[in-house]
């Protein structure tokens, strides 16, 4: 038994967001949840709400959170806003502001 969390639309880039899921992948869901509350990066607010939202899905399917593992984690690319920026002699440079959807897998203990 699993549950599962998905915060879609995240502005931000993928690769940002990977930076810091990949440091609570496999982890107790407590101990991510410091890792989150203490990292520097703006994303962990985002990945945190997303962590805490599958845990509740967990406990509403009868899981305790203390037993709780972080399974599985990942930041697929979402779509991508297209805008340019004038740049000299009239030409102009196109700016790709990347978003993505974080997915977050918990389980319990034994089946992680």
């Amino acid at each position: 038994m699993e549950a599962r969390a998905i915060a879609r639309y995240v502005r931000v880039s993928p690769r940002k967001a990977r930076m810091v899921i990949d440091l609570i992948r496999g982890k107790k869901v407590q101990r991510a949840r410091e890792i989150l509350q203490f990292s520097d990066r703006n994303v962990a607010e985002v990945i945190e709400k997303c962590l805490n939202s599958a845990v509740a899905n967990a406990e509403r399917e009868g899981m305790r959170a203390e037993n709780l593992v972080v399974k599985s984690t990942y930041a697929d690319e979402g779509p991508t806003l297209k805008r340019f920026r004038p740049r000299a002699k009239g030409s102009a440079s196109r700016i790709r502001k990347r978003s993505c959807h974080i997915t977050i897998i918990v389980a319990p203990r034994e089946e992680a």
